[in-house]
């Protein structure tokens, strides 16, 4: 019998074989080469993190705090090499759901069955 967590790490193993993988780590390479784009990145990165942390901590997030991440992720949106970043995180992130999904199957099975 097959040891789930071996079949979890060769998955870990085929995913940065996929396409998807190697898209994206080449857009975060190039990002990071920019300094222009990597600055914004980064700034748009600790916005995210900042509301991240006050949401998970059920601290309220002000209008301005808001308006500052919608300002971050247009000037984000803007920068074409975080564009493509963002585009490549997404086809990835769309494999990692499809995983999940099937991942997921048996216990969806259990419930609907």
């Amino acid at each position: 019998m097959n040891n789930i967590y071996d079949t979890a790490n060769k998955i870990e193993q085929e995913l940065r074989e996929t396409e998807a993988y190697s898209d994206l780590k080449s857009a975060f390479l190039t990002v990071k080469e920019n300094p222009e784009a990597n600055e914004v990145f980064q700034q748009f990165q600790e916005i995210q993190m900042k509301l991240q942390q006050k949401q998970m901590s059920g601290e309220e997030i002000s209008e301005e705090e808001v308006q500052e991440a919608q300002e971050m992720a247009l000037k984000s949106g803007e920068n074409n090499l975080i564009k493509e970043l963002m585009e490549a995180e997404q086809k990835l992130s769309t494999l990692i759901d499809d995983l999940n999904r099937i991942i997921m199957k048996p216990i969806q099975d259990i419930y609907q069955g």
